[in-house]
């Protein structure tokens, strides 16, 4: 399992107010580093990953390189529009060390998984530690594991009556949404909601903390 950096203090308290958020950082002394070079993995739309590369833009660390499985995936099209390289593999190249390679020759220093269904294998997790992280569109530990992503989610939150939902950044290990928890933020689930209402709110939430959270946990390697 891997451990979150002892500069990272999470809060584990309930949090009643609607976006309010329950992890928050400890003010650290950020050490002279040189540019770091992030990579983001996207299986579609890649929403997020267009908010990240905009939150980059112009700042000392970059978005490196676009990962994607799917030769379909509109977050190819965002990297094209932004001149950041793009890289299509199967599946299959996740385990084989083809996509662990196309990190390396692009001196890819941190992962960031957005939208990305596939489990992360150990070889990769093992050469970037603590420094791969997912966002997840629950408050993990509930509704996480191997299925539930995007709107498979958001219905079951839904059908089990819950009052409140939100999202989850946490380190990635080998196992589906089990790595440390670094931030979540709450946001209320009405008794009108249908997934689709419930996702956009999610969307909101992802778009607003997640770029924040990167820059953060970058700034301090």
């Amino acid at each position: 399992m891997l451990f979150i950096f002892a500069n990272y203090l999470v809060l584990n308290l309930k949090a009643s107010l609607k976006n309010e958020h329950i992890g928050i950082f400890a003010p650290t002394k950020k050490n002279n580093h040189m540019k770091q070079r992030i990579a983001i993995f996207a299986s579609g739309n890649g929403s997020n990953a267009e908010a990240i590369i905009n939150h980059f833009s112009g700042t000392e660390n970059e978005i490196a390189l676009i990962l994607s499985n799917n030769t379909d995936a509109f977050v190819l099209q965002r990297a094209k529009k932004h001149g950041i390289p793009s890289i299509v593999f199967a599946a299959s190249e996740l385990k084989t060390g083809k996509v662990l390679a196309g990190l390396q020759a692009h001196t890819v220093d941190f992962i960031v998984l957005a939208g990305f269904m596939k489990l992360i294998p150990l070889k990769i997790v093992a050469a970037y530690p603590n420094r791969i992280v997912n966002i997840h569109p629950a408050l993990l530990p509930k509704y996480g594991g191997k299925g539930m992503y995007g709107i498979n989610v958001h219905t079951a939150v839904i059908k089990a009556n819950e009052k409140e939902s939100g999202i989850t950044i946490h380190y990635v290990n080998e196992h589906y949404d089990e790595g440390n928890t670094i931030f979540q933020a709450v946001c209320e689930v009405l008794p009108t909601d249908s997934p689709n209402d419930l996702a956009e709110r999610i969307h909101g939430l992802e778009h607003a903390h997640f770029p924040k959270v990167i820059a953060d946990l970058v700034g301090k390697l």
